[in-house]
Parts: structure tokens; C-alpha cells; sequence
């Protein structure tokens, strides 16, 4: 009997400190929100190590038809909540051109209106010369809801796959604009100064 007391009095105690762990540890590793810088960027490789800064292009595509493009480039920043959830604290945008084969049919700005989703991946190695910001650089996954300067409205999806970044995650961006969507990000390409984008953790 004495036995069978002690095990219950065990349990009970670490059932008391797995609870305490969850309703007090938790909040210290998710309590605070996340401010993160995105860029679009340039990649300089004929430096060594290469160099990153703020200013690059990136290009997406259609599907039906696939002639149907958007040239995007922006900056900006926001503040992630640590529950994960959505957030109107955001700053930034950038400029959109719009094609149907190689000829433009719209230009403009866009302004980034609030996060829809933040998945912070991982850092990255110092491995690069960076001139954007002394934050830490970062991969992971953005998706905003933008309004452009015509009066569409649409998403802008931004992800890096930088130095160290885990399998799956894409690098450059997608959007949707109106009823088009800009499902598949053009992949970078080496010698190619485009569809580069980075996270800073500010």
C-alpha cells in the first residue's frame, strides 16, 4: 500500500511540473512577437564571399496561360505574434509590372496592408556579405495582403531558401492579383542577379 501511495505522489508531481512547464515555460519560448525585415535583393557573386543587397527583382508566373507574368520588387517590415496568427502591424511594398508574353500591360506600386502568415524556418549561416541590415538573416515563409495602385487587391507570398535552409521551402515569390495568380516562382538561376529574396530577425 505504502508503494502504491508513493507512485501516486510521483505522478502527481511530475504531472505538476509538465503542467507548470506547459502554462509557465511556454509562454518564454513563444511570448515574444517576432519583428522581421524582408527584402527582395540583389545577389553580387563576383565578390567573395557574395554579396546581398536591398533593391533585386523577382518574377512570377501563370498558369493559364503561363505567358501571363508579374515582375515584383519591395521591401518591408512586420511584427510576427508569437501565437502565429495574422497581424496588421506592417510596413512596405514595392513596384509591379505585369506581362502576357514579353509585352507589358500594367505597372505600378503596391503597399503590403498585413501578414496573413510568418513560418520562421531557421537562420542562416554568415557565409554572405550582407548590406541590408544587421539583424540576423534568416529562411522562412511570408504570405501578405497587398493592395496595388490600379485598385487590385491580392497576396504576395516571399520565401528564402538561403544558406542552411531546410528542404521544401521555396526561393523567390508568388502573388495573385485580381483573378490572376502568380502560382510558380521563377527559380534563381547562377550568374543571374534575380528571384532572390532574404528574412532579417530584427
Amino acid at each position: 500500500m505504502k508503494i502504491v501511495s508513493k507512485w501516486i505522489l510521483a505522478s502527481a508531481v511530475v504531472s505538476l511540473a509538465g503542467l507548470l512547464c506547459m502554462t509557465v515555460g511556454l509562454p518564454a519560448v513563444q511570448g515574444a512577437a517576432g519583428h522581421v525585415r524582408w527584402d527582395i535583393i540583389h545577389l553580387d557573386a563576383t565578390t567573395t564571399p557574395p554579396t546581398i543587397s536591398a533593391g533585386g527583382v523577382a518574377f512570377a508566373s501563370a498558369r493559364n496561360p503561363s505567358s501571363l507574368s508579374i515582375k515584383l520588387m519591395g521591401s518591408g517590415t512586420f511584427v510576427a505574434p508569437a501565437s502565429g496568427g495574422t497581424s496588421g502591424a506592417v510596413t512596405g511594398g514595392g513596384t509591379w509590372e505585369t506581362f502576357s508574353g514579353t509585352t507589358s500591360t500594367g505597372s505600378g506600386t503596391y503597399e503590403v496592408v498585413g501578414l496573413a502568415n510568418w513560418t520562421f524556418s531557421n537562420l542562416q549561416p554568415p557565409v554572405l556579405i550582407d548590406l541590408i541590415d544587421d539583424g540576423a538573416a534568416a529562411n522562412g515563409v511570408a504570405v501578405f495582403r497587398i493592395h496595388y495602385s490600379d485598385g487590385s487587391q491580392g497576396v504576395l507570398g516571399v520565401g528564402c531558401h538561403g544558406p542552411g535552409a531546410p528542404d521544401g521551402a521555396v526561393e523567390g515569390v508568388i502573388a495573385s492579383k485580381g483573378h490572376v495568380t502568380y502560382w510558380d516562382a521563377q527559380a534563381p538561376v547562377g550568374g543571374v542577379d534575380a528571384d532572390r529574396t532574404v528574412f532579417h530577425v530584427m
